[in-house]
């Protein structure tokens, strides 16, 4: 069992200690306590940029009753809540309240063996193809109109939702900003059981399936903020293994694992993009990849980079500082699994220091039993950039200078109606492409739709429903860098050609509201006869599947009465949390209030009303 945590937030100069009799801010603390560690000396501990988007709850529980309980013993707690205050920038006093929902009662409190997941991950089938069908939902173009809210609950500590939910025994499960994991019944809302992670679970739920008639209890899967991995029990909440996926100390968990076959295939990502605006940081060192485990126990079985070798000092900046590459190529996606051929495919991003190799902005193809990379395609060569191209001096800039084309959405295997088996890939400059996983990923077809952009183009995810590729196009507005004409809304492609069906564009309704746009950043999900879509001024959509009509529009930037007693507010649509249909109900976050996107805390329950 992997319980154990390298994290480190308060390295005291001496223990024992006595309170400084003056004042002491939360930067003076920090940077006398915790910068050394956090700034490199201990390769397992965050660095300050993933801290800085931590809620500052999850900190202050982590040094009273969680990982660093033991290195924060001799603070006290004025001085807790000081250093939680200044890394996040937000005050403890002024955080939503932890509300709970009423605990569940009678049958709604039993796992429901008889209701197996009805989700294989998150792309609802291991090809990713995000496809709700007749035997997971009875919502249709016919009736979707129908939908009405049913409840909403207020997610505590959060302006933003990105962890998709998933569901199993009469549960849903979903995680938080906060780091909570929740288990709520599905049809009231009421609680079954909470999980306090170490940081923010942005990656969706995997519930692992079981044998009907078993009752062993089975477990659920996801990821945190600062690269944390956790097996708990989907029937009482209770931790069964941990492990951080690689030492990187600027490592992120974004999308959810992939699970097949007793394996556990987690994506690695990092913000180690952020770090390099700092001049004396030695950029960079991270390599994203694929880290897989058996997915009972916990043991890690081998990691898979995007990038082969770990880099090396290749020069110095102006400042004297280390350049070290080649690096990045991070993995925000869930991998497709192709077990007929025995591979996974996943995108990657661009590298974060020069000179740029040929696997950054590139789709990869990994064997699924020993992680060798058995072919690779880069769709943008010479693609290097970070943070520091972004900062007045420029200093660690890579010549390169972007343009940042990742690829954030997942690859999709999918078969055109000849049956012939493709790849597609929606990448951040707004171009989809098609690829032949027999030739080494040869180009099949290509089709440039968006201006594309910082993020995106195409960013979070699309969806394969027969012969239509259904692509959210986001091309956000990021500025001068990504200049012409935007094309935000739904396009629908021929699977076997790549020409447009049709396109539906999104019309700007923000009417001046800060951080609106109306591009479509997260996810799409096809169901019987349409396709849905959140947009990031907060209005959900349903397109129909045959000319792109808007069958159903919702405004979910609006307040909301929630089932644990509190005003929850809607906001953007983004990240990797799309909408998931099961049965008569369609369930939905809203809110994402991180890097210039509308802020909300709301998970929504649609269902469909009476005919």
């Amino acid at each position: 069992m992997k319980s154990s945590l390298c994290l480190v937030l308060v390295v005291l100069a001496s223990i024992g200690v006595a309170r400084a009799a003056e004042e002491v801010s939360g930067k003076v603390l920090y940077e006398k306590h915790c910068q050394e560690c956090h700034g490199g000396a201990v390769s397992k501990a965050p660095q300050l940029s993933l801290l800085q988007i931590m809620s500052a709850g999850s900190i202050y529980r982590a040094m009273n009753d969680g990982v660093m309980r033991e290195q924060a013993s001799a603070l006290d707690d004025r001085q807790r809540r000081l250093v939680a205050e200044y890394l996040t920038g937000s005050s403890l006093d002024n955080a939503t309240a932890a509300a709970l929902p009423a605990a569940c009662e009678r049958d709604a409190a039993v796992f429901d063996y008889g209701q197996r997941p009805h989700m294989q991950g998150w792309g609802v089938t291991r090809d990713n193809q995000r496809r709700f069908e007749g035997n997971h939902t009875v919502i249709n173009a016919e009736n979707v109109s129908r939908l009405r809210l049913k409840w909403a609950f207020a997610y505590p500590e959060a302006v933003r939702a990105r962890s998709q939910p998933a569901f199993a025994g009469g549960a849903l499960y979903v995680g938080s900003q906060n780091g909570t994991v929740f288990a709520l019944d599905e049809d009231s809302g009421c609680l079954r059981w909470t999980f306090n992670t170490t940081a923010e679970v942005r990656t969706g739920i995997v519930v692992a399936d079981w044998k009907p008639g078993a009752k062993t209890e089975p477990l659920l899967y996801f990821g945190d903020l600062v690269g944390n991995v956790y097996a708990l029990s989907a029937v009482s909440g209770k931790l069964v293994w941990r492990d951080r996926a690689d030492d990187h100390p600027s490592l992120t968990l974004t999308a959810a694992p992939a699970l097949y076959e007793g394996r556990l295939y987690v994506p690695l990502s990092a913000l180690e993009v952020t770090a390099a605006a700092d001049p004396n940081y030695a950029c960079c060192t991270f390599r994203g990849g694929v880290a897989v485990y058996d997915a009972l126990s916990g043991d890690k079985l081998w990691t898979a980079y995007s990038i082969q070798e770990p880099g090396r000092k290749v020069g110095e900046n102006s400042v004297g500082t280390a350049r070290i590459a080649p690096s990045g190529a991070p993995i925000w996606n869930t991998p497709a699994l192709d077990p007929k051929r025995g591979l996974l495919y996943v995108g990657t991003g661009t590298n974060y220091s020069s000179p740029a190799n040929d696997t950054s902005d590139a789709i990869l193809a990994f064997d699924m039993q020993d992680g060798s990379m058995r072919w690779h395609q880069q769709m943008t060569a010479g693609d290097a950039w970070n943070m520091g191209c972004e900062t007045e001096d420029r200093i660690n800039c890579p010549p390169e200078d972007g343009p940042d084309y990742d690829f954030g959405a997942a690859v999709i295997l999918a078969q055109t109606p000849a049956g012939k088996d493709v790849l597609i890939a929606g990448q951040k400059s707004g171009d989809v492409y098609a690829l032949d996983p027999d030739a080494g990923g040869k180009v099949l077809w290509h089709q440039k739709l968006g201006r594309g952009g910082i993020q995106g183009g195409v960013h979070f995810g699309m969806a394969v429903d027969g012969g239509t590729v259904y692509v959210p196009m986001s091309d956000f507005d990021g500025g001068a860098r990504w200049p012409g004409k935007p094309y935000p809304g739904m396009f629908a492609l021929d699977i076997a050609t790549g020409e447009v069906m049709w396109y539906q564009r999104t019309q700007d309704q923000c009417a001046g509201r800060e951080f609106c746009q109306p591009g479509l950043s997260s996810p799409a999900s096809a169901f019987p006869g349409g396709v849905l879509s959140g947009a990031m001024d907060g209005r959900l959509r349903a397109y129909r599947a045959a000319d792109g009509k808007v069958l159903w529009d919702v405004d979910t930037a609006v307040a909301y009465e929630t089932i644990n007693g509190v005003r929850a507010q809607g906001g953007s649509f983004g990240g990797g949390s799309g909408p998931v249909l099961k049965g008569r109900r369609l369930f939905v976050n809203s809110g994402y209030g991180i890097y210039f996107h509308m802020p909300g805390n709301v998970l929504l329950a649609y269902e469909l009303l009476p005919e």
